[in-house]
Formats: C-alpha cells, structure tokens, sequence
C-alpha cells in the first residue's frame, strides 16, 4: 500500500477513535443496518414511503447534528447523478448521516468517484453500493444527440458522452425507448465496473432505476 494512503486510513482511523471516545453513551448514533442485505431494504422501504407521500423526514434534528458532528456511520453508498429531482436522501427518505452520496451528471464514473466509492466502503465500513440512474437523464438525452447527428460536444461534456456511449449503442437497435435502454444499460454498467472492482469487495454492489413519474425505485437486474 502507498505510504500517503497508509497515512490517510492511518489518520482517518485515529480521529475515528478520538471523536468515538468524546461522545457519550446516551448520545450514540442511530442505530443502522448493519448488512447489505438489511441496507438495501431500508433504502427501498424509505422509497415505498416517499413515493406514497409519507416521508418521515427522519434524523434531521438538532441532537442528531450534534452526535454527527463526533463521528459518522452512513449504511449506503449512493453512486447518482447530480439532477436536481434525483436527490438521495429524499429519494430513500433518509437524513443527516444515513447516506453517502457521490453524484456526477450520468453518474459517469472516474478515479475521483472510484476514491470516494473506496473511502465509504474500506474507511467507513459501508456495507451497500447502490448505483442510481434515473428517468430521463439529461447526460443521457445528450449522448443519443451526439449520435444521432454526430455533432462534437463541448468541453468537459465530452468526457460524460465518451463514458455513456458504449450503453447507448449497446442498446440502440432495441425495441422501445431508446433513451430508457440507455438509463439501464449504464447504470448496469457501472454497477459491474464497481463490483469487479477488488477495493470494493467487502460491499455489495446493487444498480436501480429512479421514475420521475411515480417516485418508485426499481432494482435492475
């Protein structure tokens, strides 16, 4: 292992230590899930909730802010895309601490993504990986434009497009909505890219689909 890596798990492990000794007893975190298995049915069960308008809105008070701010134990890693209707926490109805959420348009993976990925899972201990692609994805409808016309893309744009492409074509001679098929196929994708990955292999790795429509997330499979 690099020795600036020994020294950031070295360091974060330490000030785990400390901050978990500075917090008394009668203020220790929620309990959380504990397994893969358990984590995943608490992100679908807060989902059942927020797509039937019965959010809980839970750990978001002041003592919960104030045990946070000792130590963290998130049960989930949320890999997602940055669109503003696809926010985590209120997707599984879940507060303060409860998530881990690493976001990028198309939830377009790279090394910086892959590091926090790592962090939640070897530092932290997070049991679950959940890759999240949604509903008509804007970094999506962009990559099928790309193709369709093969116009250039702009800037740093091109490097989301590049990464969705594969999906895309893999999909294109499918029947039914192209830009759906290409949801699916990426998220799969990255969900496989994550779990063949050995620094991840302590978590399971699952991928959904968020409905705009209905709020439901479906697991894929």
């Amino acid at each position: 292992m690099p020795s600036n890596r020994r020294a950031f798990l070295a360091a974060t492990t330490t000030g785990a230590v400390f901050t978990t000794a500075s917090v008394p007893a009668s203020a220790a975190p929620h309990p959380h899930p504990t397994t893969a298995r358990a984590a995943l049915a608490e992100l679908l069960a807060g989902n059942r909730r927020y797509a039937t308008g019965r959010s809980r809105h839970p750990h978001e008070g002041r003592a919960r802010r104030h045990v946070l701010a000792a130590e963290q134990h998130p049960f989930a890693v949320v890999v997602g895309c940055i669109d503003s209707r696809v926010p985590p926490e209120l997707v599984f109805d879940q507060g303060l601490g409860d998530l881990l959420c690493i976001r990028t348009a198309g939830q377009v993976l790279d090394e910086a993504v892959l590091g926090s990925v790592q962090y939640g899972v070897e530092v932290l201990g997070i049991p679950l990986v959940l890759v999240l692609g949604h509903e008509r994805c804007g970094a999506v409808a962009a990559t099928l434009q790309h193709l369709r016309t093969g116009a250039p893309v702009p800037g740093h744009l091109a490097l989301l497009v590049d990464e969705i492409v594969p999906a895309a074509r893999r999909t294109r001679a499918l029947p039914g909505d192209w830009a759906d098929h290409t949801v699916r196929a990426h998220a799969a994708w990255v969900r496989d890219v994550i779990r063949a990955d050995s620094a991840f292999s302590s978590a399971e790795v699952a991928a959904g689909r968020f409905d705009l429509d209905t709020g439901h997330v479906g697991l894929l499979p």
